[in-house]
């Protein structure tokens, strides 16, 4: 079966906030660079005309990228937001901000999949994999490629799925 709607259909991957330098701390001025790169592949990607954003919903990259779709709903009316969630419950256990945004990008989407109905070893994995099945645009941000993100860089590529990437290192992917 052919997903019509993956010719406008992004996704997202990246790591979580402790990953990064300053173990992301939102004020520094890396991560504002890294917001700053993902806004900027997510309003070519809006001028190419995708329309559809899919989320793994994990916290750093994936929220960050749920805020900068949601900012660009008053000048795209048109824009999707897609939550993947791994499994049932995923954010039970997170708190404050991270917990906050994630309740309100999942209130505003458009559509949220739930990919397993509780956590086994590969409910990250399958999410990832849905997440690029249904989408010809894979926008990352990657700075170590034996992470989840680098393995769901490397499928997209298999897939034949076009890949953004934001290197945050030297490391080959």
């Amino acid at each position: 079966m052919v997903n019509i709607m993956r010719d406008v259909t992004v996704c997202f991957s990246g790591h979580r906030p402790e990953k990064f330098p300053f173990e992301g701390a939102e004020k520094s001025v890396f991560i504002s660079q890294i917001k700053s790169m993902l806004h900027l592949q997510i309003y070519e990607a809006l001028l190419k005309g995708y329309t559809r954003f899919i989320s793994g919903m994990a916290r750093g990259v994936d929220l960050w990228a749920c805020e900068i779709v949601l900012g660009l709903k008053q000048e795209f009316p048109q824009i999707e937001l897609i939550c993947a969630i791994p499994y049932e419950g995923y954010a039970s256990r997170w708190f404050g901000v991270d917990k906050l945004a994630y309740n309100n990008y999942i209130h505003k989407a458009e559509e949220v999949h739930i990919i397993s109905e509780s956590y086994n070893k590969a409910c990250m994995r399958k999410r990832n994999v849905f997440m690029v099945d249904n989408s010809s645009l894979l926008i990352a941000v990657c700075g170590d490629p034996r992470s989840g993100t680098g393995q769901t860089i490397r499928y997209a590529r298999k897939q034949g799925v076009e890949v953004k990437l934001i290197r945050t290192s030297d490391e080959e992917i």
